[in-house]
């Protein structure tokens, strides 16, 4: 509980100064009706671009120049059924990303953005895309109000794995397993309160049963745990969110190099301070422990820290760090904790042990294509005096771009992320949570991808995707080599690599309360299980049915 009472104190005390950065600084900021009532001294609200204009004598900033904060709005879960039409519909130009660099995508910053659509330029596909995902985002506003959403379906796949890619990598590698069906179901529960959201998501799923990544109880029946369970409060300069949520930083066609989905949802306290165009966000979590080299064990913590700046309409940049803190006895430390500290700094200003990654993102829309990247520093020797300079380099790279022609989406991305990335000498200081990476699911490898995606009709998108993956024999779950050893350790890809080329198709029709999606492809692999010749040739796919329903209303 030390976070959030730090969060909600220092918000205190911060209050009184931003609602005076107006009048200071003669920008145009976010507005509302109560900020306007305290502004005006009880004057009838101006809102929008009135109480702007009245306030700084310029014209409101609109769309994604302001932070709509006022307006409670839960996020679009990654997994949620209309995330892929988002996505597709962000690639191809129609709507523009409300969030670049960032997932997930608040429901209300996307309502924005579709109601935004030239529809008179549109096919009848997008056109009726748009109307489903405004039917199913768009709610009531004024008096606080509960939405009610139920799901029930039923899948049949080749495997239990979340991405087929993960078969047969890591340590242990990922068994492939039987093809098997599936039931799943669950009920989420949104209250809008003023300026408070609360979500919660509790379902049911038996292919948890059989995947690795899932640390839960498996020995019942039916397996299952609460997808997003949150508490999120916005005002005009900022966020405080606590609780369990799904999120990704950096591009969003990939997993990012320091935050993603990869471990499932886990409780957090999520910060941001700032306005859309500049903003400072923190997320802070405690991680499950692990034992030291000597075998004791270490409380450990997860603290992240990002600076992103949209100088421009077209470009997003992002600096961050990653703080992995571990220790006998260990908790929460307000230095390291504190939003507009430099972990970097702490570790030497407090004399306090932390594995600290540095990273950046960027994007940037050039004409009618995306450029997007990330870049991970983990360890980079300078020095070059003793045995122990020779340590090979850490650090996770992306690069890539999409883009649009005649209303086919496309994506290109090249990923790397060496071989002793994610591990320190210290097992306890590992960036995952039990067994899973915090960013990225495995180390020592390279990927390029080409995915496309079109709407060929109303409802349905089809996905083609061709990918190459080099898999080397290195492992952020494998103990650190010794000094001795790193002259002959690579860099990456080390022993023998294995290559997978997979060629496949995804689709996904959605119909009134009916949804039905599915992917298949065929993995080609050369040095299977990292034996030298050996190759494997299979076929990998999954189909789901679902079937959903609502309610939605005022509260008494």
């Amino acid at each position: 509980m030390r976070p959030v009472a730090l969060a909600l104190a220092t918000w205190a005390l911060a209050r009184p100064a931003l609602t005076r950065i107006p009048a200071l600084m003669g920008d145009a900021v976010l507005t509302g009706g109560l900020l306007t009532r305290a502004l005006l001294a009880g004057s009838p609200a101006l809102t929008g671009g009135a109480m702007v204009a009245a306030i700084t004598g310029r014209p409101a900033l609109t769309g994604g120049a302001i932070l709509a904060a006022q307006e409670p709005s839960p996020y679009l879960p990654l997994g949620h059924w209309a995330t892929p039409y988002v996505e597709h519909l962000i690639a191809t130009g129609v709507i523009a990303d409300p969030a670049p660099l960032t997932r997930p995508i608040r429901e209300a910053d996307l309502v924005r953005a579709l109601r935004a659509v030239d529809t008179t330029a549109a096919t009848a596909s997008v056109r009726a895309t748009v109307r489903r995902l405004l039917a199913e985002l768009e709610r009531g506003n004024g008096a606080p109000r509960y939405y009610l959403a139920g799901d029930a379906g039923a899948a049949v796949a080749t495997h239990a794995l979340r991405d087929p890619l993960e078969i047969g990598r890591g340590t242990p590698p990922r068994p492939k397993g039987a093809s098997r069906a599936f039931a799943t179901g669950g009920l989420a529960l949104q209250l809008r309160l003023g300026p408070l959201v609360a979500v919660t998501h509790p379902y049911f799923d038996t292919r948890l049963k059989y995947d690795p990544d899932y640390f839960g109880k498996k020995d019942r029946f039916i397996a299952g745990r609460n997808g997003d369970a949150y508490l999120d409060a916005r005002w005009s300069f900022g966020e405080i969110c606590f609780g369990s949520l799904g999120r990704n930083w950096g591009p969003p066609a990939l997993p990012g190099l320091i935050l993603s989905p990869g471990p499932y949802s886990y409780d957090h306290l999520a910060l941001t301070l700032g306005t859309a165009r500049i903003q400072l966000q923190a997320l802070l979590t405690q991680l499950d422990d692990l034992p030291d080299t000597s075998g004791t064990v270490n409380h450990r913590y997860l603290i992240v820290h990002r600076l992103l700046a949209r100088p421009g309409g077209r470009t997003t940049l992002g600096l961050w760090e990653g703080n992995v803190a571990a220790g006998p006895g260990r908790t929460f430390e307000p230095w390291l904790a504190n939003i507009l500290n430099l972990g970097l700094l702490v570790e030497y200003d407090q004399n306090v042990q932390v594995n600290s990654l540095l990273g950046a993102d960027f994007e940037s829309r050039l004409g009618g294509v995306s450029l997007f990247g990330q870049l991970l520093i983990d360890d980079v020797q300078i020095d070059r005096k003793s045995q122990s300079d020779s340590e090979p380099p850490s650090y996770g790279l992306t690069l890539g771009a999409r883009g649009a022609v005649r209303g086919i989406g496309w994506t290109a991305w090249y990923t790397r992320v060496a071989n002793l990335t994610y591990r320190t000498s210290n097992p306890a200081e590992t960036v995952e949570r039990r067994f899973v990476g915090l960013g990225r699911s495995f180390s020592d490898y390279d990927q390029l991808t080409l995915s496309a995606s079109v709407l060929p009709a109303a409802g349905l998108l089809l996905s083609p995707e061709a990918t190459l993956v080099r898999q080397g024999e290195g492992d952020f779950r494998l103990p650190y080599p010794p000094p001795s050893a790193y002259g002959a350790t690579p860099s990456i890809l080390s022993g023998v690599v294995e290559r997978t080329a997979r060629l496949a198709l995804g689709a996904s029709w959605q119909r009134g309360a009916w949804g039905l999606a599915g992917n298949g492809g065929v993995h080609f692999t050369r040095n299977a299980g990292h034996v030298s010749g050996a190759r494997d040739t299979r076929w990998v796919g999954s189909v789901s049915l679902s079937y959903r329903f609502h309610f939605e209303g005022t509260l008494p």
